[in-house]
């Protein structure tokens, strides 16, 4: 699987971690990075001195790549951009906003920078702009989500004709089959994010990891598009906010009931009553929590035989 995104990465498989708040601390990152992948951790949800921890002990813990996944809008950006520049990270994935902002500044440092869209119009700024790799999440994806719902089936392949820079195709993706899929449909490499969750080295509570090997189909719903849109596991705290918007609540009102930690209450702490939990539809495929080695293997043996039934065709 030599691909553009095993040669700008210089690792072995196509293949990276999403960097998922609460589940991506740098257990996973390293144990992705060793595996063959390129692992990420999730500075979303980490204050600087806690990247600068978590960067520092992926760094003992792999001698491969690895990168950071920063959304734009969080208010400590600065700060986390100058630990990243400081502990000389040379791979940062941005999403949640402008990549205009800073992928000049990051660049300048020897970066490579890729950006996270949910659309061609967004992927085609984000060239623009000069990342060197953008990924394309289609809303199957779980967390943060684009406003358009377009699938990564449509979106891929629209993405691919309009851009001429490395393309990594994102959501719905847990499968070595579904790998096959988006290399097909013109990616040059995946982003997963849901299938690492639900692993040994991930960071999230462990009754949230049962919680998506039990998850099922029509499980999720994208929701609270107002503010953020984001995918969500239905819970008590889903079926609240439902009724939020059948009682014709405001944005503001929808802000306030959501409140701060929502995310960490669910996904890192474990309450699966009042949590957000966040996960992708494909968990419904999702049915083991392996260590992150056994992962790739079953990705590598899938892909291969997914392979050889097309050569059959």
């Amino acid at each position: 699987m030599n691909t553009n995104i095993t040669k700008i990465f210089t690792i072995k498989y196509p293949i990276v971690q999403g960097g998922m708040v609460w589940n991506s601390g740098w257990k996973l990152a390293s144990a992705v990075s060793n595996a063959g992948g390129l692992g990420l951790i999730g500075a979303g949800s980490m204050y600087p001195d806690t990247l600068r921890e978590h960067i520092k002990k992926c760094k003992a813990a792999t001698k491969h790549p690895f990168g950071v996944n920063i959304p734009l809008l969080y208010p400590n950006i600065e700060e986390l951009i100058k630990v990243i520049l400081e502990e000389k990270v040379n791979i940062v994935f941005t999403s949640a906003g402008n990549p205009k902002t800073w992928t000049e500044i990051l660049k300048k440092e020897g970066v490579i920078v890729a950006h996270v869209v949910s659309s061609t119009k967004f992927a085609l700024k984000s060239q623009e702009a000069g990342v060197d790799v953008v990924v394309a999440e289609g809303f199957e994806a779980g967390g943060h989500n684009g406003r358009e719902e377009t699938t990564t089936f449509c979106l891929i392949p629209n993405v691919r004709q309009h851009i001429s820079i490395p393309l990594i195709a994102a959501g719905g993706i847990a499968t070595g089959e579904q790998i096959l899929a988006a290399l097909s449909l013109g990616a040059d490499g995946v982003q997963i994010g849901s299938r690492f969750a639900a692993t040994q080295e991930s960071s999230a509570n462990q009754d949230f990891k049962n919680l998506i090997i039990d998850t099922n189909e029509g499980d999720t719903q994208l929701t609270l598009k107002e503010l953020a849109p984001v995918r969500l596991i239905k819970n008590h705290f889903y079926n609240k906010v439902l009724q939020k918007y059948s009682d014709g609540a405001t944005t503001d009102e929808l802000k306030d009931f959501l409140g701060k930690g929502r995310s960490k209450k669910g996904m890192f702490e474990g309450d699966l009553i009042n949590g957000e939990l966040e996960i992708g539809q494909v968990a419904s495929l999702i049915n083991s929590i392996p260590t992150v080695a056994e992962i790739f293997d079953e990705l590598l043996v899938d892909f291969d035989e997914a392979k050889k039934r097309m050569l059959n065709f």
